[in-house]
């Protein structure tokens, strides 16, 4: 019972959450500098072309009153539509979003498939794993993704002209071509978040092995390996959990970079683009989209954490 009073809890919490969060996107929007519709009309922009531009789109309305009408559309599932193209922006969305999440997807697992293992070697290892290991990290952390993003492009589609520079082909139609151009983008946006996850993955692991139940399992002898990955490792998945869905969220923001320099059709790149545009609509829509993500996988991290460790969800329902 507890359980599922937990998950009802987090569960509402969105709520909230998503509603705050349309609000803050809906005014940082208004607040870029330009009016969009000097833009769209480019040389055409007399004072009542534009007048009557702003009238069709009720960009002449008070503020509060747009915000009630693009929320009315959000909870009858209509995200607007695109001021350039005139596509409704859901279409937009639909197909751009799966460009996004491949690519974040991608860059996740294997940032958990390095910087999981390659953590818990650094927390048991020797002193040479262990500077090996820090020296990745601070890498990792300190190398923007543009400028790692360029190198790679340089080295593996300039020099050893092995990958693509840049491009995008649908899964669905031809899988190896895809993952080939996925390859460099998923390596530019991975490899800052595994030097995260080691960090966070050694970090908790340290910690686990001080603990006396540890010293009593070697007192019994227990296998180191069984100690390592059978109790160290699985104490210390909360932790690791935690971080990961957090960094989701970072892979989302740094996406945008990512989808631009590798010209990839995503939603960060579209927000670049209506940003440059003026474009209020689009960047509004696919601004929540990110933001809803995120919040959605930070939902489901928690209640993973909790089914993980129930003394937390325990002591979230009392």
């Amino acid at each position: 019972m507890n359980g599922l009073a937990f998950v009802l809890r987090r569960t509402l919490l969105t709520i909230p959450v998503l509603w705050v969060m349309s609000i803050i996107v809906f005014l940082i929007i208004r607040l870029v500098p330009g009016d969009p519709v000097r833009t769209m009309l480019g040389f055409r922009a007399t004072a009542a072309n534009v007048a009557e531009v702003r009238r069709q789109l009720h960009l002449d309305e008070p503020l509060l009153q747009q915000y009630l009408d693009w929320a009315g559309g959000l909870l009858h599932g209509d995200l607007g539509q695109d001021l350039v193209s005139k596509a409704p922006l859901a279409e937009l969305l639909a197909q751009r979003l799966p460009v996004t999440f491949e690519l974040t997807g991608l860059a996740m697992l294997l940032a958990i498939a390095v910087g999981v293992p390659l953590g818990v070697r650094a927390a048991t290892g020797g002193r040479w794993v262990k500077r090996l290991t820090s020296g990745f990290v601070v890498a990792g952390i300190s190398i923007p993704d543009f400028w790692l993003g360029i190198m790679l492009v340089l080295v593996f589609a300039g020099t050893l002209t092995l990958l693509p520079p840049s491009g995008y082909v649908p899964f669905g139609d031809d899988p190896m071509q895809n993952l080939s151009y996925m390859v460099l983008p998923v390596l530019t946006l991975a490899t800052a978040e595994a030097a995260y996850i080691l960090r966070t993955t050694r970090s908790a692991m340290e910690s686990v092995l001080q603990r006396p139940f540890v010293t009593f399992l070697r007192a019994k002898g227990i296998s180191r390996r069984r100690i390592t990955y059978g109790h160290a490792l699985k104490n210390s998945a909360p932790t690791i959990v935690t971080v990961i869905g957090i960094q989701i969220g970072v892979l989302l923001g740094g996406a945008v970079i990512v989808e631009t320099l590798f010209a990839l059709p995503g939603v960060g790149r579209l927000i670049v683009t209506a940003v440059n545009q003026r474009n209020y609509p689009t960047v509004q829509a696919g601004v929540l989209a990110i933001a809803a993500t995120f919040i959605i996988v930070s939902l489901i991290t928690d209640l993973f954490i909790g089914w993980l460790d129930p003394r937390i969800s325990d002591g979230a329902s009392r």
